[in-house]
């Protein structure tokens, strides 16, 4: 290799490194100066919120479910309900629910024909023998009627463990499912709720027309007098509308304000 080749071999990674030298001090002296507009580059997230998400409280199991007459057979063939909405509309008009003179007519017959029944008609109201909704005998507030038609759209629908959670319109409804429904009918709910929400629903203590009790597994509710109820039945399609008192021990008391 002649001294001019060597010279040249030499001579190159001298000159590139020199010419990078150059270059970092070129870009410090800019950055000192304040000449430099542009933040270092930094990893952003596609979404810097992320979209809300509605959180679902996924309910305890109900301690009383056995009580209820789960079927899920039914559950997945029983027609649908319509809106609560729908149902509230109808209150006071329902074919179901009878006038306060067909319920003296009936509450006569009772007492004619089954003497040995439990008493019947103490001043709660009537509860329908063959559709099993309840109409009662005191003059209520439009919600309370409200609440009441709700409760007799669905009364006699099958009971299944999560029934009329991802909708208020359902084939069947658990016992968080049938009280959300009912409250639905008069707007004094917004979605359908879990038992262990419906703990924190409304206010504190018991309502003069209507009171929900709940704990994390089960929840019911008295509307003027008459339990409403999927635990306590008689059988799978029987009304949730009930007369014995169940047990009251452990449970959230709540009302609706002014109700």
């Amino acid at each position: 290799m002649t001294s001019q080749a060597r010279r040249h071999r030499i001579g190159v990674p001298a000159l590139a490194a020199a010419v990078l030298a150059a270059a970092v001090a070129a870009g410090l002296a800019v950055g000192l100066s304040g000449g430099s507009r542009h933040a270092p580059l930094r990893h952003t997230p596609a979404h810097r919120s992320p979209a809300h998400a509605v959180a679902f409280a996924a309910e305890a199991p109900d301690p009383l479910a056995s009580q209820s007459y789960p079927d899920p057979a039914g559950g997945r063939t029983h027609a649908r309900a319509s809106s609560p909405s729908v149902a509230g509309a109808n209150a006071g008009t329902s074919p179901a629910a009878p006038s306060i003179a067909q319920v003296k007519r009936a509450l006569a017959q009772e007492r004619d024909l089954q003497r040995a029944q439990t008493r019947v008609g103490s001043g709660t109201g009537f509860i329908d023998p063959v559709t099993g909704a309840f109409s009662p005998l005191n003059v209520v507030p439009l919600k309370v009627s409200e609440v009441i038609a709700g409760g007799n759209a669905i009364a006699d629908f099958p009971y299944v463990y999560g029934g009329g959670h991802a909708s208020f319109i359902d084939r069947a409804y658990d016992c968080s499912g049938s009280v959300s429904y009912a409250l639905a009918a008069a707007g004094l709910i917004g979605a359908p709720e879990t038992s262990g929400q419906l703990e924190h629903w409304g206010v504190p203590g018991p309502g003069r027309y209507i009171t929900v009790f709940a704990d994390a597994g089960h929840t019911f509710m008295n509307v003027d007098g008459m339990w409403f109820d999927t635990a306590g039945r008689s059988g799978p399609y029987s009304t949730r509308w009930l007369r014995p008192n169940p047990s009251l021990a452990g449970y959230v008391v709540r009302h609706y304000p002014g109700l």
